[in-house]
């Protein structure tokens, strides 16, 4: 029987050590992979999983220039004056010879009063003597994708409304009726509805140049 009970008790020890040495390695391995990873900086961090998707979903970029561009009535009233919210989203007209750019000849580009597209150039402004900015083509031409047209039957006449494409703004309407232009159209459009973004003037263009010593 004490023969027996050594048995054991050695078979003990040894599970024993066995399973001390595998917790060594283990940790050992661990805690190398730590060591060198702390010390080779170029070694990727870990990284982690979104909890979730919406998690997730606050890091997507955000809306692309492509994106209409939707609002309340009320947060159009937050950003548009009073003139610019009647004639942009409830589709008024201001007074002829009353716009700021009726007889506006400054270079640049024109953008929506209500999301800064681009919609038309001084390159395609004319004096039409109607009351309200004129311009025989969009910026990008008539090809434009930034303006749409609309049939429009009120006021007891047929026209054709021009509208912002991203954001829906009312600008004006366009008739065929310029021919001393390279078109003949004429995009009649309300001043309120639009921004002058000046072209900007090189440095170079600006200076003046320097006065050369007469020679003697």
């Amino acid at each position: 029987m004490p023969r027996l009970t050594s048995t054991l008790s050695i078979a003990v020890l040894i599970s024993t050590f066995i399973a001390a040495g595998g917790w060594f390695v283990a940790t050992s391995l661990r805690d190398g992979a730590s060591i060198a990873a702390a010390a080779d900086p170029a070694a990727p961090p870990a990284t982690k999983e979104p909890a979730s998707k919406e998690a997730a979903s606050k890091d997507a970029p955000s809306a692309t220039s492509d994106e209409k561009v939707v609002k309340t009535e009320a947060e159009w009233r937050k950003i548009l004056t009073q003139k610019q919210f009647y004639v942009t989203r409830l589709k008024g007209t201001e007074r002829a010879f009353t716009g700021e750019y009726t007889d506006t000849k400054t270079p640049g580009v024109y953008r929506c009063i209500g999301c800064g597209e681009v919609l038309f150039s001084s390159d395609g402004k004319f004096d039409s003597h109607c009351g309200w900015p004129s311009f025989y083509q969009p910026a990008e031409g008539l090809k434009s994708k930034k303006i749409e047209e609309h049939v429009d039957n009120s006021a007891g006449m047929q026209r054709t409304e021009v509208t912002c494409r991203k954001c829906g703004a009312h600008l004006g309407h366009v008739f065929n009726d310029s021919p001393q232009t390279p078109t003949g159209l004429r995009y009649c459009i309300n001043s309120a509805s639009l921004k002058l973004e000046p072209k900007a003037v090189s440095v170079e263009k600006a200076a003046p140049a320097a006065a050369t010593p007469e020679k003697k």
